[in-house]
């Protein structure tokens, strides 16, 4: 018999202990939930609500906060949190859905998704939230909505090989639009990303790596705070390219990504077809990948990762991009 040795799937090793409190959001209420007391309470999602929440919160010892992600409804609570030094996770609706399946848990009401809310809390010990300044929060405001105009022409273009005539005429006219919309976008987020000296290093940094422009690195910094916070591992699952296994007893199934920040991925994508044009060590990777039978989607996604690895890696140790580096990196892995 052979012992293998398991990568553990959570690890809690000096995770301090903390009073989990669950917040399950809406539009107008906030239902919470405080595992140290076991109650339960509602508020209004307002300013008055807010400051009930933290007079509550105030009078408990080492507590925690964890609420969904619920498109925006959450953000005014998790920045008053955030604000007054209260430890908040903003984390994905999935994963406590599929905790409510384990417990069997059926019914469903605002005041039992708060305290199941919180028992994910207790269970996973989420990171905290990374929250950005006032300056930081309208700029990805910005390159939001340039991805959103992005997303639009590739409609439009793939709608125009279907149409003829005055309808053609109209999408073009659009077209051109949306391209100027977008270039004075990309000036804006130029000049807003300038504006402190950290976002200026930071982008320097990433823009060390060929492939890597003005616009794709104040975009990555903005669609992900936490790059060079986290390990390579912790942020390709974020992402969701970290690749996972799907094995059981003589099966083998092909390993998939799954989850994850879309529009980050999005992002990528085109940084990485430039690298592949333009940086030597990933070129290089992504020909090993081909030659050893990868199609070209797999391999475009393993050159995805590591350039996530490496871009993360470089913000973290603050070194700009050096290919000797990166080469042995591909190599050893």
């Amino acid at each position: 018999m052979t012992l293998l040795k398991v990568q553990p799937i959570t690890s809690f090793d000096s995770v301090p202990s903390f009073n989990w409190t669950g917040i399950d959001v809406s539009k107008d209420t906030l239902a919470i939930y405080h595992s140290a007391t076991q109650t339960a309470c509602e508020c209004s999602n307002d300013s008055t609500g807010i400051s009930q929440l933290l007079e509550q919160l105030s009078a408990q010892p080492n507590v925690a906060v964890v609420c969904e992600a619920t498109g925006g409804y959450e953000a005014m609570m998790a920045i008053a949190l955030h604000q007054q030094g209260i430890r908040i996770s903003v984390v994905n609706p999935r994963p406590v859905r599929n905790l409510a399946k384990v417990l069997s848990q059926i019914a469903k009401t605002d005041a039992i998704d708060a305290r199941l809310i919180a028992k994910y809390g207790e269970v996973v010990q989420p990171p905290a939230t990374v929250f950005a300044s006032s300056a930081e929060r309208e700029l990805k405001t910005w390159v939001t909505r340039r991805l959103q105009l992005v997303e639009m022409a590739s409609s439009e273009k793939n709608r125009r090989k279907q149409v003829k005539g005055p309808a053609k005429d109209a999408i073009n006219e659009h077209l051109d639009w949306l391209a100027d919309r977008i270039k004075q976008l990309d000036e804006k987020i130029a000049q807003l990303s300038e504006a402190t000296v950290e976002q200026r290093s930071r982008k320097a940094i990433l823009q060390s790596a060929k492939g890597v422009g003005p616009v794709s690195s104040a975009s990555l910094l903005m669609l992900l705070p936490e790059l060079g916070q986290l390990n390579g591992r912790q942020i390709t699952a974020l992402v969701g390219l970290a690749p996972y296994n799907r094995d059981s007893g003589r099966y083998q199934g092909k390993r998939t990504i799954w989850g994850g920040r879309a529009a980050v991925r999005r992002l990528l994508y085109l940084v990485a077809m430039n690298a592949i044009r333009y940086c030597l060590p990933i070129r290089a990777y992504y020909q090993h990948l081909r030659a050893a039978g990868k199609v070209k989607k797999v391999a475009l996604v393993a050159c995805m990762r590591k350039l996530l690895i490496c871009l993360n890696a470089m913000v973290r140790n603050n070194q700009a991009w050096d290919d000797n580096r990166v080469t042995a990196l591909f190599q050893t892995s």
